[in-house]
């Protein structure tokens, strides 16, 4: 009867450790090494393929420039685009898609933007100025 309790406790002190390597908005905790390798003086954090965010559906809505968008799902705001069902890596189950922008800190992020300043807002969110003025958003570097 020990065995077992103590077997018992052994798996669910495992469970609990492996779910604790994510923080609460699904980004990995990357004070855990697992979370981490290293690419010569780069370190790339590791992360689920599958977002982890709450989903709410957004009404359709006429934008700034007159332009119709269509209802649509999306993650609710969080300072990341790790858990967007538009990010590299993750799967839109509500259009069967899978996402295609460079997730934040990425090698990939430095593609975006080449050649332009990018500045970072008041919310920490990074862009560039377009040719026609607007704001063009880009995965933090």
């Amino acid at each position: 009867m020990n065995k077992i309790i103590l077997l018992l406790a052994l798996i669910s002190g495992i469970s609990i450790n492996a779910s604790a390597q994510y923080k609460k908005d699904g980004t990995p905790d990357m004070r855990y090494k697992s979370n981490q390798s290293s690419v010569g003086s780069y370190n790339l954090p590791s992360y689920s393929s599958t977002p982890s965010s709450e989903v709410r559906y957004q009404s359709g809505y006429l934008n700034s420039s007159g332009t119709y968008v269509e209802p649509h799902y999306k993650t609710n705001s969080n300072r990341t685009n790790w858990d967007n069902l538009s990010t590299e890596g993750n799967y839109n189950m509500y259009n069967s898609t899978q996402g295609t922008k460079a997730r934040d800190y990425s090698i990939d992020a430095y593609n975006y933007g080449k050649n332009q300043t990018i500045q970072t807002g008041p919310n920490g969110g990074q862009y560039y100025t377009n040719d026609r003025g607007n704001k063009v958003y880009v995965p933090k570097r």
